[in-house]
């Protein structure tokens, strides 16, 4: 027999932003538990609302299966007389594990025949088992911030304040820091706070939907995206998809209902981040386009915890809010236009970039410096190199507006608008905007090459300065976002095939502190040294997210990564070449030279007059060939064609091997043959070291 189980944790209101994690752990943890205690089901789901965790199982199992154990006993042997009577080391194993000796099975292993006690042991009721399950369960859910509340031990991610506990129509006898389970419900805090029996977990969902509570977080999402895009359509507009708001509003919901307001079409003079900020991120409305999503429209959507009724009234209180916070922001625009960007810059001798690093003007100088020499590392025209020195200047001087300081969001956003709105070049304005992409995973790149430069000068003088002073990520704690920023910089190079040394980089950012007189505690080359192994990390994540496999790319980072756009090429191009017909062959015959070559004493150069075998000679010629063939293909970066190329030396390399003693009795004679395995070595070498790649 199968029943459906039940469990809700009620809890005083959660944060929205953390509940999707917590459910899918809350998902995996009680799988786990089912299946150590033995309790088999059909299906497992969860279900959460701002105040409710739920877990429901679909037929689980009425008891545990049975448990079979065996125990490894004596040898069969020594357990057993030729005529097969049990000797005293059978009838003690058997006596010390409680079975009969008559039941003692036997069973072959690699060292040969043993005897086992098989042990039974009988499953227990669900009822007697889930309790202790729950106990794991709950006490199991790790949480940001949990938190204690009263007298208790218990920490969780807010008071629990009620626990409905159902198997089948049965109430789980489970206790919880003196909170005991019931078959009670609460439905929505206002419109129907309740308590409400449940009397089976088949009708627990219809119960509480008929007290304006959507238990399922799924239909909830669905029901307010209907909302909110029926709505837009019915005014004339449309909603951008925004994932991110729509699962903040879900989790701050448990009976969601869309309504549209409207504000004055004078603040629409305004930037439309300034207007859209606001609403998206202190009040959680919905902004509304016009179809084309080229127009912002004086309306949005805001979705509240309840019904349609008093909806006007609703409204209104939504229109009053928006008014007062689009209201500050005009005045903040009006009073940051009232003096041009520039003027700002000195005021972020005001503003502290790190407490040992200085301030954000000490880093605007800095970024300058650093800026125009990656634009002169990325060969970028002469030309630019005012435009990059002055988009750095200007990059982080909306940090000192009224605008920014209200609404960090708005970094690089309003230092764009102010500067298009100062004269500035149209390439400054676009800089100071996107020198800031990419952002996140996923997130737009740069197509400023003046933005692009300054946000690789940035990233880096950041990354250098908090490792020089000690700031390097830890665990999972990494408070000044600098994974996140490492991030960025290695896939900017990456994507936009940015070629510049790294180590170069990293010097030039050091220097630029200690230029300024900032004492950098830890030396150039410790930071060197940590700050690489963090950015390989970020590479090797970037090239497994790509689809490049990790034995291709620990082969392709051993011969170097200073150039991080260039690894990413040949770990690239490694990788199309291993899935053509001749990799296997062409890998053991690469593989058996560098092994042969790795023997050599010394670096020896290769003598042609001294090459006597017709193999050795063939191969000689087949290489300087090779490598004349190879050297544009090298230099250009096309690594695809340079392997392909290579492949012609297996035939040649094969033969060698097979016609030629490499480790002749003659000194001379061994040097010359290591020799020339080491070429094709250092040949090979600059792609990749094969010797790391595995077959397949």
């Amino acid at each position: 027999m199968r029943r459906d189980f039940l469990l809700e944790i009620g809890t005083e209101e959660m944060p929205a932003r953390v509940l999707p994690s917590v459910l899918v752990q809350m998902e995996e943890l009680a799988g786990r538990l089912l299946r150590e205690e033995r309790l088999t089901y059909q299906d497992a789901a969860v279900y959460g609302t701002p105040r409710r965790l739920v877990l429901y199982v679909s037929g689980l199992a009425e008891t545990q299966e049975e448990l079979v154990r065996e125990i490894k006993g004596p040898p069969v042997r020594a357990a057993f007389t030729a005529d097969g009577r049990p000797t005293r080391a059978a009838l003690g194993f058997a006596q010390n594990q409680g079975v009969a000796v008559e039941e003692l099975v036997t069973r072959t292993l690699p060292g040969g025949d043993y005897v086992f006690a098989v042990k039974r042991e009988a499953g227990r009721p669900a009822l007697e088992a889930l309790p202790g399950i729950l106990a794991k369960l709950i006490g199991g859910l790790s949480f940001p911030r949990p938190m204690r509340w009263g007298d208790l031990e218990l920490k969780f991610i807010r008071p629990i304040r009620w626990l409905l506990a159902l198997f089948g129509t049965h109430v789980v006898p489970f206790e919880l820091e003196g909170l005991k389970a019931d078959r009670l419900t609460y439905g929505h805090r206002f419109l129907a706070p309740g308590p409400h029996p449940v009397p089976a977990p088949e009708v627990y969902f219809k119960v509480l939907e008929e007290n304006y509570v959507i238990v399922d977080h799924r239909l909830r999402r669905r029901l307010i995206w209907e909302q909110v895009e029926n709505l837009a359509y019915r005014e004339g507009g449309r909603v951008k998809e925004d994932p991110e708001l729509l699962e903040e509003i879900n989790f701050l919901v448990e009976y969601p209902t869309a309504v549209c307001g409207r504000f004055e079409e004078e603040y629409l003079k305004l930037p439309p981040e300034v207007v859209t900020t606001p609403m998206r991120e202190h009040q959680r409305y919905f902004p509304v386009w016009s179809r084309g999503g080229e127009e912002l429209l004086p309306l949005f959507i805001a979705v509240h915890n309840g019904t349609g009724e008093h909806a006007d009234n609703i409204r209104t209180g939504y229109e009053k809010v928006l008014k007062a916070r689009l209201a500050d922001a005009s005045f903040f625009y009006e009073e940051d236009r009232k003096s041009p960007l520039a003027r700002k810059v000195a005021r972020l001798a005001h503003v502290l970039f790190q407490e040992n690093l200085g301030t954000m003007l000490d880093k605007v100088e800095r970024l300058k410096k650093l800026a125009v020499y990656l634009g002169r590392a990325l060969d970028l025209p002469e030309a630019l190199g005012a435009t990059i020195e002055r988009t750095a200047e200007l990059a982080k001087a909306d940090l000192a507006t009224n605008m920014v300081y209200e609404f960090p969001e708005l970094q690089g956003i309003m230092g764009s608008y102010y500067a298009a709105a100062d004269g500035e070049k149209e390439e400054v304005c676009r800089g100071i905007r996107q020198h800031y992409w990419p952002r996140f995973a996923g997130d737009r790149l740069p197509d400023s090459l003046a933005g692009m430069v300054v946000g690789l000068a940035d990233r880096l003088d950041t990354l250098v300065g908090c490792f020089a002073v000690g700031l390097v990520p830890t665990g999972s704690q990494d408070p000044l976002g600098l994974r996140r920023c490492a991030w960025g910089l290695t896939a900017t190079a990456v994507e936009l095939n940015l070629h510049f040394s790294l180590g170069e980089g990293i010097g030039r950012a050091y220097g630029n502190y200690t230029a300024a007189g900032i004492s950098l505690p830890r030396p150039l080359g410790e930071v060197t040294e940590d700050l690489r192994d963090f950015l390989r990390g970020r590479l090797e994540h970037i090239l497994e997210e790509k689809g490049i496999r990790y034995d291709v790319v620990e082969a392709v980072l051993a011969v170097g990564w200073d150039d991080l756009a260039d690894a990413f090429h040949r770990a690239r191009d490694l990788e199309a070449f291993r899935r053509t017909e001749g990799f296997p062959a062409l890998l053991t015959a690469f593989t058996r030279a560098f092994n042969l070559a790795r023997q050599a004493e010394d670096d020896y150069e290769v003598k042609a007059d001294r090459l006597v075998e017709g193999a050795e000679r063939r191969l000689y010629a087949s290489l300087t060939a090779a490598e004349r063939d190879c050297r544009p293909y090298l230099d250009q970066g096309n690594y695809l064609r340079a392997l392909q190329r290579l492949a012609d030396l297996r035939e040649p390399i094969d033969a060698f091997f097979d016609g030629v003693l490499v480790m002749a009795p003659d000194p001379e004679v061994r040097q010359n043959r290591l020799a020339l395995l080491q070429r094709i070595s250092r040949l090979v070498l600059q792609v990749a070291d094969f010797s790391r790649l595995l077959p397949e």
